[in-house]
């Protein structure tokens, strides 16, 4: 399994407005430039978090996006089933195999799949939002004079 640039840049707009779109909605614009992406990949991200209801727009002057529930509740098993679809390693982990009822190996890849979702499951938006604030502080420019 490999997580596209679509799953780990829609943690990162995750993380972002988890950071910065609390009190008010984000743009797509805003993000973009923060992240360092496109507007158009951004929105495209977004799209695909709205229809997963784990990001709200809201249109107008005062617009953006903002996340549908509190950072807490939203993992990044979340994220990328939003973005990529079922984390699944390969297709024999999944009810698709009809060898999956005599296949030895089927146990395997069943059991990194149940990990790899444990993983993602365990991490949530308010633990990333939490580290990221810490690392940007720890990497600021400090003067003294």
């Amino acid at each position: 399994m490999r997580v596209s640039t679509k799953g780990r840049y829609a943690t990162r707009i995750m993380i972002y407005l988890a950071i910065h779109g609390v009190k008010k909605p984000v743009r797509k614009k805003e993000v973009a430039k923060a992240e360092g992406l496109s507007a158009d990949y951004v929105e495209q991200i977004l799209t695909k978090l709205k229809t997963a209801n784990l990001v709200h727009s809201q249109r107008g002057k005062h617009g953006g996006f903002i996340l549908a529930k509190n950072a807490a509740n939203i993992s990044v098993k979340d994220i990328i089933e939003a973005t990529e679809g079922p984390i699944i390693l390969v297709d024999c982990a999944s009810e698709k195999c009809g060898r999956s009822s005599y296949c030895v190996s089927s146990e395997i890849w069943n059991e990194a799949s149940l990990a790899v979702n444990k993983i993602f499951s365990n991490y949530t938006l308010t633990e990333l939002a939490k580290k990221s604030e810490k690392k940007n502080s720890a990497n600021a420019l400090s003067f003294e004079i």
